[in-house]
């Protein structure tokens, strides 16, 4: 973000950020937050307390939209009784309406589109000096060298998201995100590869490579300098106390016999991928402009599974698309069973304009679609139940990530392919160690490991007092687009 700004202006001051949809809105979010921690304003959970309230949108779905115009209408009172009151809109919704977003919300003073965020400390400054209406749209070049963020504050302060691109070159007919976020410009690995060491010296030991099609970054880039997600992977790979890699969303079509090895050699990549199919049935894929069939998806999980046998999969699944007939809703359940994902994320399909599908009848009734969303989910839960307790006497690792819901005493996390396990306090744990285990035994719904040795660990790592509760740090969503239902639910353990 700017720093040409004088200090002093945001002396005293605080604000209030609430982000809404994806892991890349939180990513930039948290960049926001640092920026503005930087400039020295203080962070209020109340918006009531706060000099400067902003909100970071999602358009994805439109509920995210009028949730947040639910929040804006509470804010007009406080408006009036402070005038200085400072209110931004930052993200997909600012792109999507635009100064539209003035006409039906008079009270706000910032309309900043997703690829200006950087530049939001000085949008503030204007306000404060005086400009009645700041609004910034469109183009704009978004990669940012990423400041050192502090993470201590967040229950998951061992886990952080790093964007390896942003925006997205495809133009798949139900989604908004390509024209309000741009198309693809991939960031530096020099960049991405130092900001991840940064943050592994704060402690960090989990890191998720976020991209809206991951798997594609470097593509944009000239061929003479062009970097590939693969020779990424490879770059990480020395950093002794990055302990587990993730990455968020990677597309059908672009992964290709490079990064499978590249992932089956790296030391941290977590074998647990969400590579999302959308739907089983190749007319529907068509309709989606999705860019590959069924069979190609077959081929690519092939090539994955060749080279990582025990590779999971998620998936996201998106029900009632216009047109979906029973028989093409079938043909989901048929790959979801094929596949043997284990997990996904099923959506109800919902128009939004400005994409093309919203020209096109949206003629499956919306009982249909919960009624199609709830057998998905119920299948889902069901494939991933009757997977787990064949993993029971393999040795594997975990990652400690927070108290077990239904094990009091017990540590909840993930499996190296991402099933759930939960392991016995010991003297000396913390959240974000790894664990070497082997899968004693499955009661049910969860896996029960046992360790094997002493936890490795990341820098600056220090005890806690207790085990940290269930619900402070929930994993987060395995699609890059805005959240939606999960089965089987999140460390449910």
């Amino acid at each position: 973000m700017s720093a040409t700004l004088p200090q002093s202006r945001s002396d005293a001051r605080s604000f209030h950020l609430r982000v809404f949809g994806c892991q890349m809105n939180f990513y930039d979010g948290e960049l926001m937050r640092a920026s503005l921690l930087g400039r020295g304003y203080q962070e209020s959970a109340d918006p009531d307390q706060a000099d400067v309230v902003l909100f970071h949108t999602c358009s994805v779905r439109e509920g995210a939209e009028e949730r947040v115009h639910g929040l804006l209408g509470e804010l007009r009172r406080a408006k009036r009784e402070r005038p200085d009151l400072v209110i931004g809109v930052i993200g997909c919704m600012a792109d999507r309406e635009g100064k539209e977003l003035f006409d039906r919300e008079p009270h706000v003073d910032i309309v900043c589109g997703s690829r200006h965020f950087p530049q939001l400390d000085s949008f503030i400054d204007r306000v404060l000096g005086g400009e009645e209406r700041v609004c910034e749209l469109g183009e704009a070049h978004s990669a940012v060298d990423a400041p050192v963020r502090d993470l201590s504050g967040r229950p998951a302060h061992w886990s952080a998201h790093v964007a390896v691109m942003r925006g997205c070159d495809l133009n798949c007919t139900y989604c908004i995100v390509p024209s309000v976020r741009g198309r693809v410009e991939s960031r530096p690995l020099v960049e991405i590869v130092d900001e991840v060491k940064r943050l592994v010296d704060q402690g960090v030991t989990e890191v998720h490579l976020l991209g809206q099609t991951v798997d594609s970054y470097g593509r944009d880039l000239p061929s003479d300098e062009r970097p590939s997600l693969a020779r990424l992977l490879d770059e990480l790979a020395p950093i002794d106390e990055l302990l587990r890699l993730r990455m968020i969303t990677l597309h059908p079509s672009y992964v290709d016999a490079e990064l499978a090895d590249a992932m089956a050699r790296s030391p941290q990549f977590m074998r647990f991928l969400p590579i999302p199919l959308q739907a089983g049935s190749d007319r529907v894929l068509k309709a989606m402009k999705r860019g590959y069939n069924t069979s190609l998806y077959r081929k690519r999980v092939d090539l994955l599974r060749e080279r990582m046998p025990d590779l999971e999969l998620i998936s996201d699944w998106i029900v009632g698309f216009p047109g979906e007939t029973d028989e093409d809703y079938l043909e989901s359940e048929r790959m979801l069973r094929e596949i043997g994902f284990l997990q996904s994320y099923v959506f109800q399909y919902s128009p939004r304009p400005g994409t093309r599908a919203y020209e096109i009848e949206d003629n499956v009734p919306t009982e249909v679609k919960k009624e199609r969303n709830n057998r998905l989910l119920a299948l889902q839960r069901k494939l991933a139940y009757a997977k787990s307790p064949h993993e029971v006497g393999k040795r594997t690792r975990t990652m400690l990530e927070q108290g077990a819901k239904r094990h009091p005493g017990h540590w909840a996390g993930r499996t190296h392919t991402g099933h759930p396990v939960v392991v016995p306090d010991q003297d000396g744990y913390d959240a974000g160690m790894q664990l070497e285990i082997e899968l004693v035994e499955h009661d049910g719904r969860s896996l029960i490991g046992r360790a094997l040795g002493a936890p490795r660990q990341g820098k600056e790592l220090t005890r806690v007092a207790s085990i940290p509760p269930a619900a402070a740090a929930a994993a987060p969503a395995a699609s890059a687009h805005d959240a939606a239902t999960p089965a089987p639910s999140e460390f449910q353990v």
